[in-house]
């Protein structure tokens, strides 16, 4: 059987590495080089004028990262890969790939805020628009398209809405108009495979779930190798038109010989080579050692925050309880559509004392750690009113789904008593929050 026709759990410990060539190690080494030998002159030119594959230099690959590329494109079931510095770097080279000055993109408004910052803020300063819309309606991404809109793009579970995206219906709204759907998955590896139900690229930040123990910062950008980017090339005008800092080369042809990797192979020689947000090896290492437990952590992630979410459903001072499981309505047959295998370790929920209530509550907690990020082993709380979406105005923050009494929950890997524990020591100060903010 071959390697990439395994499951996940073995495909996490063995895609893209069997052992070192020369020492036979069978964990994979860190190349910590900046440079490596050509054989030949012919060799050298070979390698620049892309006739040959091969290392030139690491800000572009190295031997370390290609196992970590070659084993989550495995596991997304994609072509290739490239590993980036952060999950922003890879946000922004996903449009930046497609998009230039003059260009558009249509957003779903459910994002996390820094990519949300990015969107409205960043790119609009370099000419890039991006129009966002309410996911709840797919056509909603039709009637947003014009003739100089070159992606769709959207997280598979929103942070902090937590309401699966349509990414089948939205995907074959973009494909025949040559429109390629983004996801980011970084909330639902293993559990949602989105080049499975038609999206063409997928963005990580690797940061969270993928390296799993919050110490490494790190993206990848996934192509799905199942778009056709000739279909309507007027569309795609930085895939299809010659491109000059590569002596002419038109990305389309160019990658032909490589296989369906046009998408992927520009983001590594063009945007990696001009703007450098390269992965360093030893991160790239700490990422590979994460995901070899991701199958494993996963499953614990979900069944503790299920649990979790249950909890808090029957808890007085819980208002409303944001998890998969508990949706009604259409966000349920998502759900249930996407999200067959694991509803994920985010939950969150409101409490009726609004910010007083959350900001008491995330004081009060004392196992959980208080900090900005997600997918660790260790349970995580914040308030992101206050903290990760406080950069958005209020009307902003109301349409990525954050209210004042918002708090999110990233469910470790801990046992579920003491996780409720510490959850019901805080929701009890949090009433004392709750009660001030009315005397208030």
């Amino acid at each position: 059987m071959a390697v990439n026709s395994r499951h996940p759990e073995t495909l996490a410990l063995h895609a893209g590495w069997r052992k070192d060539p020369t020492t036979n190690s069978v964990a994979v080494p860190i190349y910590q080089t900046t440079s490596y030998q050509f054989d030949s002159t012919e060799h050298a030119a070979n390698l620049f004028a892309l006739r040959e594959l091969g290392n030139i230099y690491t800000r572009i690959m190295n031997p370390t990262n290609d196992v970590l590329e070659q084993r989550i494109a495995a596991l997304e079931g994609g072509v290739g890969a490239i590993s980036l510095a952060s999950g922003q770097a890879a946000s922004a080279f996903a449009i930046q790939n497609l998009a230039r000055a003059g260009d558009n993109v249509v957003s779903s408004t459910d994002l996390y805020g820094g990519t949300w910052n990015l969107f409205a803020n960043t790119l609009k300063d370099l000419g890039i628009e991006v129009r966002f819309v309410d996911p709840t309606d797919p056509q909603a991404f039709a009637r947003a398209t014009d003739e100089r809109t070159r992606a769709y793009y959207a997280e598979t579970l929103p942070n902090p809405k937590l309401v699966p995206f349509p990414i089948a219906e939205v995907a074959a709204i973009g494909r025949p108009l040559g429109i390629p759907l983004i996801m980011d998955n970084t909330a639902a590896p293993l559990l949602v495979r989105p080049f499975d139900h038609g999206a063409a690229v997928v963005v990580y930040s690797a940061t969270k779930y993928l390296g799993g123990h919050g110490t490494t910062i790190a993206g990848l950008l996934i192509d799905g190798g199942n778009f056709d980017w000739q279909a309507n090339p007027a569309r795609q005008p930085l895939l299809n038109t010659p491109d000059p800092s590569y002596h002419g080369a038109v990305w389309a042809e160019a990658a032909k010989p490589l296989g369906p990797v046009a998408y992927i192979l520009r983001a590594r020689v063009v945007l990696l080579r001009d703007l450098g947000a390269a992965l360093a090896p030893f991160n790239a290492h700490q990422i590979i050692q994460g995901i070899e437990t991701l199958p494993l952590r996963m499953r614990a992630h979900s069944e503790n925050a299920r649990a979790v979410a249950d909890h808090l459903a029957r808890h007085p001072a819980v208002t409303r309880v944001i998890y998969p499981a508990h949706h009604t309505g259409v966000a349920a047959e998502r759900a249930a559509k996407y999200l067959p295998r694991g509803q994920g370790g985010l939950v969150g929920f409101e409490l009726a004392g609004g910010a007083a209530a959350g900001r008491a509550f995330i004081d009060a907690l004392q196992m959980f750690y208080h900090v900005a990020n997600i997918g660790d082993a260790r349970s995580l709380a914040i308030h992101p009113a206050s903290t990760t979406h406080s950069q958005l105005s209020a009307e902003d923050q109301a349409a990525t789904g954050v209210s004042p009494g918002y708090v999110r929950l990233s469910i470790g890997l801990e046992h579920i008593d003491d996780i409720l524990g510490d959850l019901d020591h805080a929701l009890a100060a949090a009433g004392g929050g709750a009660h001030r903010a009315a005397a208030e």
